[in-house]
Order: C-alpha cells, then structure tokens, then sequence
C-alpha cells in the first residue's frame, strides 16, 4: 500500500520546484520506462502492477533502486496519464558536464521553445538522426517535466540536455552556426552538412534578433501554399532530413 506521503512526493515531481530539489522526474508506460532502464538511468524507485514486474524480475533483482508492486487504483494516484499504464518510474536527473567537443557533428539550439509537446517531438526527432547533444536556453521546457518526457516516447534516454546561456555559448563556439529563417537560404538547396549548430526558434517569436546576428549561415524551407509558419518540430525534422548525411 502506498503511503500518503509517497504519492504526494512522486505528485510533487510535476513540478519543476521539486524536480531541481530532488533531481528525480517521473516516466511512465513500459516502452519509456523500459528505455532509460536500458540507458543505464539510475533508479530512484519503481512502482508496477505484478503483471509488469514478473516481466521484468531479473532487472529488478539487480537494480539497487526501490521496485514496488501496486495496484491498478494506487497506480492512478501517482499516474499522469489519463489511463495508466502498468508502470511509473522515478529516476534521478543526470549530472551533465557541457558537451567540451562538438566537432564533426549537428547539434540542435533551441531558443526559448516554450511547448513541451515540441520539445518532447524535437528529442524524438534528433534521436531519429542520432543528434546526440541538444542545447537550450534557460527559458526553453524542462526536458524532465512529464509531458516532455512522455513526448519522447523514450528518446530523452539517448539525447543529452544542456541548459546554458545560449548566447555566450554560441559567441565563443567556432562552429557554424546555422539559423532557420524565412529570410535564408533554401533547405533543399543547402546540401548535407558535416558539423554545425542549428538553431531553432520560439514558436510565436522565432529565433532572438541576438542568436541571428550570430549566425553566419540562415536555412528557411521554401513556402509553396499558405501556411503562415511551420510547427517548430516540424520544421527541425524536414531540415535535418535535409542537412544530416545518411
């Protein structure tokens, strides 16, 4: 049975507050618990109905974190979901030193991205083009509030998230930094690019009139209809289908 005061603590992790007092974050569902299981997360605790854990036996046998068997009704209370299903895991945030070597590959900026539905979809779409390192600004959705991480269907595991200053960290990069813009030049006639950052701007606001001064290279995709502007995720998964070598 579940204490009270073990359902208030995981419902405390919804809020950004906690996540940084306890460095935990919820995930939710086998498919994304399993994955940051198999990244090597490290536990904080496990709560599943037994039909999950007699699955996973082995792995809870050797994890040193806490797996606790509920019942479907305990199970809503700590849930985010609307139907929850089978599991809810509590990991610790990792410790992430800023990437000290970006050369030779795409790495994404996001400037202020405020949705956590997009920034769940644009870490599910960098782990499609294996994007290993995503910096934000300080003013971008936290990667480990619930609906991000449930946005990315697990690829959080496998996409490292950098909070910094992103003009100062792009100031002193000598990488090309690469813009998207309505003003630059056609993603379909760019080419494949070999390393660079690629910023990605706020949903209503685009990218800072800062970070373009910065940016010596500016990609847009080509409007054909008239649509006023391209969902942010969208429009990162047709330029990196563009610009990342298979």
């Amino acid at each position: 049975m579940l204490s009270g005061n073990t359902v208030k603590y995981i419902q405390s992790l919804t809020h950004k507050k906690f996540r940084d007092q306890y460095r935990r974050f919820i995930a939710e569902t086998p498919k994304v618990v399993e994955e940051f299981l198999s990244a090597g997360y490290e536990v904080d605790s496990i709560y599943a109905t037994e039909e999950w854990m007699i699955t996973k036996k082995e792995k809870a046998t050797d994890d040193n974190g806490n797996w606790i068997a509920v019942r479907d009704f305990e199970l809503k209370k700590i849930s985010q979901l609307k139907t929850p299903r089978e599991v809810v895991g509590v990991f610790h945030i990792p410790d992430l030193a800023l990437p000290g070597n970006l050369d030779g590959k795409i790495t994404l900026a996001l400037d202020d991205i405020q949705d956590p539905g997009n920034v769940g979809t644009i870490i599910r779409i960098a782990d499609w083009f294996n994007i290993q390192h995503i910096l934000c600004s300080l003013h971008t959705a936290q990667a480990y509030s619930p609906k991000v991480v449930q946005a990315t269907m697990g690829s959080l595991a496998h996409v490292k998230m950098h909070y910094v200053d992103l003009k100062d960290f792009l100031s002193k990069s000598k990488l090309p930094l690469y813009a998207t813009s309505l003003q630059g030049d056609s993603v379909f006639e760019t080419g494949t690019i070999d390393e660079g950052i690629l910023i990605i701007g706020n949903e209503g606001k685009g990218i800072s009139s800062e970070l373009l001064s910065l940016a010596g290279n500016h990609l847009t995709i080509p409007r054909l209809g008239r649509a006023e502007s391209l969902n942010a995720a969208m429009a990162t998964g047709i330029i990196l289908s563009h610009i990342v070598k298979v």
